[in-house]
């Protein structure tokens, strides 16, 4: 039974995460600029974030999950202008052979930070969640296994599945990194910036 659970959990994870959205672009883009750990960090941030919401639905805390839906208003103001900010940054931002050693550390920490909030900005995800694990059968039981053990099973595999899905897009990105020199990549940055931007201003605008 955990198995089956955890099974479908993976194939959840990864479905959520294979749209190329503004954080697959956002991973590309940082993969191809700065390399595959760059991109691999943003794609961690984003699955934390999943499991995360998955832990609060799975587990029927409904206190947070309820708190956040009555924020969705503020939080879809805040997802948008953060898209902003990352289009305007990726916009302006350098190939990695002028990036200066000292700014590497921060860097990395910034790839998964800004990806682990911008997917927490989007609440509405714990509905939808929580509408799939009553599809499997996960709710509030009587005993420890069902209120427990299945939802956590469900749960590692969300993460497991999104984490699979970001190592796919982040290798097949690495192998084609080889191609792009300094200008191409410094061309794709200003593109990159635009189109998040964009998302950012089609998020505010359907407010």
């Amino acid at each position: 039974m955990e198995s089956s659970l955890f099974l479908k959990g993976m194939l959840l994870g990864f479905s959520i995460a294979a749209p190329v959205g503004p954080i697959g672009l956002l991973c590309i883009q940082r993969t191809l600029a700065n390399g595959w750990l760059y991109g691999f960090l943003s794609g961690l941030g984003t699955a934390t974030a999943d499991a995360a919401y998955g832990l609060i639905a799975a587990f029927g805390i409904t206190a947070v999950s309820a708190f956040l839906i009555s924020q969705q208003f503020l939080l879809h103001i805040i997802g948008g202008l953060f898209l902003l900010y990352l289009g305007y940054t990726t916009f302006r931002s350098l190939p990695a052979d002028t990036v200066t050693t000292s700014s590497i550390k921060n860097n990395l920490s910034s790839s998964y930070s800004s990806a682990f909030f911008l997917t927490l900005t989007n609440p509405m995800t714990i509905m939808s969640f929580a509408a799939i694990f009553a599809g499997f059968g996960v709710q509030a039981g009587s005993t420890w296994r069902e209120t427990y053990i299945q939802p956590a099973f469900i749960v590692g595999g969300v993460f497991l599945g999104s984490l699979l899905w970001w190592l796919l897009l982040c290798g097949t990105v690495t192998i084609l990194r080889p191609r792009f020199h300094r200008t191409r990549l410094h061309w794709l940055n200003r593109l990159s910036g635009l189109v998040i931007g964009l998302f950012g201003l089609l998020s505010l605008a359907t407010l």
